[in-house]
């Protein structure tokens, strides 16, 4: 079966602007040019729109999804059982959260009484799962399961007020350390602020509090590029800063870890 982009476009609802962009940009090419000059797509290029779409639902961005699809180790079905695991994910997510409004509906409608942590259940299993997703190997070997898990029950029962000051002790911490890396001195006042009160912010997520487990942690801010690229948002060299700043407050040394 042969499609011209409109008849693509109409079968797989989307705009023949959206093909001819994906054209253009080599994610999509068409199988041929027929002799009128009119873009023709085979059975190849329908999977891999499929492919693309599929990709899309998730959010990932185009030259993501190119540089996936036109790697040499691309593979088909193996990308397509991930794309099931993650879309289960997300139906799970979205009956936590319409149960959720269920709930609260019948709370306002004087049906059920909802607790403060009850309101909040399924952004924290978003909050959870999202973790999970892009930390939760590293996470796991170097903590356990046990540990993780934990910290995972203990957010999930996290009450409003709690959730508020954690918050809040974010937006401190990062305010504080950013002024602390202009100065450049991780043993200076604010650097050591900045550790402590990512320690206080460590101390909402973790049962036990440790000075090698928090030293620990720091170093996989810089080992780990996806830590460093999150401190390293807005300043490049905030990831190493912050872990200087941490070994200095819990005086580990460095070849220890």
């Amino acid at each position: 079966m042969e499609y011209t982009v409109q008849r693509l476009g109409k079968l797989a609802g989307i705009s023949t602007r959206t093909l001819r962009y994906y054209d253009e940009i080599g994610i999509l090419k068409p199988a041929r040019i027929n002799s009128s000059g009119y873009r023709i797509y085979g059975q190849e290029e329908v999977d891999q729109l499929q492919q693309i779409l599929f990709y899309r639902e998730l959010g990932l961005q185009l030259d993501g999804i190119k540089a996936i699809m036109t790697s040499p180790s691309f593979n088909r079905t193996k990308a397509l059982q991930e794309h099931h695991a993650q879309l289960l994910d997300k139906r799970r997510q979205l009956d936590l959260l319409i149960t959720n409004v269920e709930n609260t509906i019948a709370s306002a409608e004087g049906r059920k009484t909802m607790s403060d942590q009850e309101k909040f259940e399924g952004f924290k299993q978003k909050l959870i799962d999202d973790n999970e997703k892009k930390y939760g190997k590293e996470i796991r070997e170097k903590y356990g399961d046990e540990t993780v898990n934990q910290s995972n029950d203990k957010l999930k029962n996290m009450t409003q007020a709690q959730h508020d000051e954690v918050t809040r002790l974010a937006e401190e911490l990062y305010e504080t350390l950013a002024e602390a890396f202009k100065q450049g001195d991780p043993a200076g006042e604010l650097a050591q602020k900045a550790a402590d009160l990512h320690k206080r912010w460590l101390t909402y997520y973790w049962n036990d509090y440790s000075k090698e487990a928090h030293a620990g942690l720091a170093q996989m801010y810089v080992d780990d590029e996806r830590f460093t690229a999150h401190y390293d948002e807005k300043q490049p060299g905030t990831a190493k800063f912050l872990r200087d700043a941490i070994l200095i407050y819990t005086g580990t040394n460095p070849a220890s870890l």
